[in-house]
């Protein structure tokens, strides 16, 4: 990570990013006053959904944005690597797509502009998000801007071959652990979308007293865990781990979201074969991604950046969300239906998706993940009580 810090301040041109954010009159003009060059820097799989957006704005708008750069990065480095650029007044990352983690560890170390209170009015089609889109912005405290979002989960995947009798309530599923020893698992919930889905779903299921207190409201969930750990012989610390185990036959049920599902199924990572399944009765944890702007942005790249988020939720080029059901639906505002979407995604939806999630989606409740602070501790509890020896930490 420090490298890739060094890397893309080597690759900055001489005074970028040191321009405060005004031009001579004190505005940020509407237009750059000459097409800019963004540095992305994308720390949640972000690029995947996003950057075909971006890359038709800058076809579309080369007197706005002549170029684009794109880096990832791990979440847990980004405050490491953006903090430095912003105390030093040298940016060379102009953008970041981020998950609530990183937008919430920025917030925590003053590094983003407060786009949403400083210049929401060019930000009109924000009045055009999904509800749920909506509660996922107001996390964002003004200071990132959410271009995707789905529902998340918990749900189930599994092999029909091997479980023939699906569960459908905690219950059951600890049941079917019990009598099938070594082949249910789920990921370290600090190093995978669906272990986490998973760990902060279940005080709804389970009707704990507070599912947003890990610490003093979850009595029943850590019980739940720890009975249910005792099938595990081992976590994996990525949901890459995960999905090889199912395909390899490892494991022959594990807790998935719509997008886990849907995209090992349609790239050949898992096979075709596999299925998915609700609970009975349970509230979505939905997920969103942001766009951030590290402090100190110049006044033409900031004005770029208010168009090209502008454009990006546009119903008909939202709908590139899509994609390959990788966060399904994936689109944030209303409007961005399927049929808007790119053939290739509408093709692949038609045959690797699932005819009875759209329903569910409308039907069950949703319910925000746990603040930062929160999901740490969250965390915390997890790898101490119900994963300790049984992960590597990394």
């Amino acid at each position: 990570m420090a490298a890739l810090g060094l890397a893309l301040a080597g690759c900055t041109a001489p005074g970028s990013g040191t321009t405060p954010n005004t031009d001579d009159t004190g505005e940020v003009p509407d237009t750059p006053s000459a097409p800019v060059t963004l540095n992305i820097l994308d720390v949640a799989g972000n690029q995947k959904l996003t950057g075909p957006m971006v890359d038709q704005f800058v076809a579309e708008h080369p007197d706005v944005i002549s170029s684009v750069t794109w880096e990832s990065a791990g979440s847990p480095d980004l405050v490491g690597t953006i903090k430095p650029q912003v105390d030093s007044g040298q940016l060379s990352v102009d953008l970041v797509m981020t998950g609530n983690d990183g937008l919430s560890a920025g917030i925590g170390q003053d590094l983003w502009v407060p786009i949403v209170d400083d210049y929401g009015d060019r930000l009109s089609n924000q009045a055009n998000y999904l509800e749920p889109a909506a509660a996922m912005q107001e996390l964002a405290q003004g200071y990132g801007v959410v271009t995707t979002y789905y529902p998340s989960g918990p749900l189930l995947q599994y092999n029909p071959d091997v479980v023939t009798d699906v569960p459908s309530t905690p219950e059951e599923l600890l049941a079917w652990a019990k009598a099938n020893p070594g082949k249910f698992g789920y990921a370290r919930p600090a190093n995978s979308g669906p272990g986490r889905t998973f760990l902060m779903g279940l005080p709804y299921i389970l009707g704990d007293s507070d599912p947003k207190d890990p610490e003093n409201g979850w009595d029943k969930t850590w019980a739940y865990l720890k009975e249910l750990g005792t099938t595990i012989d081992n976590y994996p610390t990525g949901t890459g781990q995960v999905i090889t185990n199912m395909a390899d036959g490892t494991w022959a049920l594990i807790p998935s979201t719509t997008g886990w599902d849907i995209e090992p199924r349609a790239t050949g990572k898992e096979p075709t074969t596999i299925e998915a399944a609700p609970f009975d009765d349970f509230t979505w944890v939905t997920d969103a991604h942001y766009a951030v702007v590290p402090k100190g942005q110049s006044a033409d790249k900031l004005s770029a950046i208010l168009l090209l988020l502008q454009y990006i939720l546009e119903p008909e080029v939202n709908a590139i969300a899509y994609d390959s059901g990788y966060f399904y639906p994936g689109p944030s505002v209303e409007g961005a239906t399927l049929d808007k979407a790119p053939q290739a995604s509408q093709d692949l939806l038609e045959e690797f998706g699932r005819d009875w999630y759209d329903e569910l989606i409308d039907e069950m409740p949703k319910a925000t993940p746990l603040s930062p602070a929160e999901l740490v501790t969250a965390f915390d509890i997890w790898d101490r009580e119900i994963g300790t020896g049984k992960f590597e930490a990394k």
